[in-house]
Formats: C-alpha cells, sequence, structure tokens
C-alpha cells in the first residue's frame, strides 16, 4: 500500500511539474484511501467533447509492472507532458487509475469504475477512452504471438505489433483513431472491434467506460497473450524494448493531436 500511494504521488508531482491542475477522486477500500488522479486540458473549439487517455498504476502481488502497467503510465505522463501547452481541438484528460489488477479487476471497486461511474452522474460528454495498457514489449521472432480464439487464423504470428481493438459499439471511435495513427506514423498496427466475450477485449480500464456507455478501446501489446513475464516477478525494466515504445509514443502523440471521434 505504500509503493501505491508513494506511486500516486509521483504521478501528482509529474502533473504538476508539467503545469497541469490536479483532481484526485479518492475512495476507500478496507479502510485504505485509493486516488485516481487526472490532469486536463480545455479544448479550444470543442471544450464540451472530453477525450480520455488512461491507463492503471498498480501491479499484482510481487509484480515490478515495468510493462503492465509502468509503459501505460509513462506513456500518459509523456503525453500529458506533449499537450500542456498546447490547444487541443477537443478536451483531453489524462487519468491514472488505481485497483485495475485483481482482487478489483471488472468490479464496482476498480478505479476506472468508480471514475466511470462519477463521469457519468456528472452527464460528462466523454466521445472516447484510449486506455494503455501494458505497451512496451516487442519482438521479432517466429510464434512469438498468441491469440485468443478464434483470432489466430486472421493474425500474423510474431509480435512486433501494436493492437487496438474495442467492443462492438466503439467500433467507430476504434476507426477513427486508427486511421489517425496510421495517418501519421508507420509503426506497425493490427486493430478490429470484437464481441465482449473475445477473451482479452475487455481486460482493461475501458470495460469500465463500456459499463457506464462511453466508448472506449484499448492500446496494447497483447500482454498475456505475447508477453512472458506477464504478472511475474520478471516484469522489470530490461525487458522493455525502449526504441519501439518511444516510436510507438510519438505515433500516439501525433494521432491525438489529428483525432476527431466524430
Amino acid at each position: 500500500y505504500r509503493k501505491l500511494c508513494d506511486t500516486a504521488e509521483f504521478i501528482a508531482a509529474s502533473f504538476e511539474k508539467a503545469g497541469y491542475r490536479l483532481r484526485r477522486q479518492e475512495y476507500q477500500i478496507d479502510g485504505k484511501i485509493c486516488t485516481n488522479i487526472d490532469a486536463e486540458i480545455a479544448g479550444s473549439t470543442r471544450p464540451d467533447d472530453i477525450v480520455v487517455i488512461g491507463g492503471h498504476y498498480d501491479t499484482v502481488l510481487d509484480c515490478p509492472g515495468a510493462n503492465d502497467n509502468g509503459t501505460g503510465v509513462a506513456a500518459l505522463l509523456a503525453l500529458a507532458r506533449a499537450f500542456a501547452h498546447k490547444k487541443p481541438t477537443h478536451t483531453l484528460r489524462f487519468v491514472a487509475f488505481v485497483n485495475e489488477e485483481p482482487p478489483y479487476f471488472q468490479t464496482p471497486q476498480m478505479g476506472s469504475y468508480v471514475y466511470a461511474k462519477g463521469c457519468r452522474e456528472r452527464s460528462d460528454n466523454i466521445v472516447a477512452m484510449l486506455s494503455l495498457e501494458t505497451i512496451g514489449y516487442f519482438t521479432d521472432a517466429q510464434r512469438s504471438q498468441d491469440y485468443p480464439f478464434p483470432l489466430a487464423a486472421f493474425f500474423p504470428p510474431v509480435g512486433n505489433f501494436i493492437a487496438m481493438v474495442a467492443n462492438r459499439r466503439s467500433g467507430k471511435v476504434l476507426k477513427k483513431f486508427t486511421d489517425t495513427f496510421r495517418h501519421h506514423s508507420e509503426f506497425p498496427l493490427i486493430d478490429g472491434a470484437f464481441p465482449r466475450a473475445v477473451a482479452g477485449i475487455g481486460w482493461s480500464d475501458q470495460w469500465a467506460f463500456w459499463q457506464h456507455d462511453y466508448p472506449g478501446m484499448m492500446i496494447t501489446d497483447t500482454a498475456p497473450f505475447r508477453y512472458p513475464f506477464y504478472h511475474t516477478p520478471e516484469d522489470t525494466p530490461d525487458k522493455i524494448h525502449f526504441e519501439h515504445f518511444t516510436r510507438l509514443v510519438v505515433g500516439l502523440e501525433k494521432a491525438l493531436a489529428g483525432f476527431s471521434p466524430h
């Protein structure tokens, strides 16, 4: 718990250093305070349309979490810094979520569920949610990539791409963002809107936004379908492919700048 709080303070300090005013959403689990942290920059022409960029900062027990989800948080902070003094068309809201991992995963105590519920109660007009989930491991090794059934028949067996996926109802937002990403970046990308029953499609914070009728998508290296150190003590920084990761984040920055969910 102390490390979780220290991480939250590091994220908060990073947002503040970039020039943002923070908002903290606190709630209690077993008498302990847990915190979602957001930083927002208002849109210039469509300020009521909110694009949420989020990533969870907790890990499973005994896992350092370099990739899951240190890479997602690092990208979140880098993107927040990149947009701190720009004037995006839509409002951009950068959110660090607590408690994505078990035992809170896909429960009302999940940080993003608490956050999305609050957004719905305030009638926030979230037009897109982008979940940054385990995005730092890439390899050109043959047969390095698995998929949930029945996707293996359609996609390549080499884990050298980024995946962007959504449920069917979020397919329009997914297509607009992936089209924009491809326009600005040559980073290998595989995307698709799939039924929720397909394993993995809802395995991150976008799931919580779906529960509150917001469109959401996940950006991921596919985590357990590729990363052999997923949820283990070996999820350490030396496993991250920083050159690929940097190229990806640059592509995400350019895509966000040009993205219009309408």
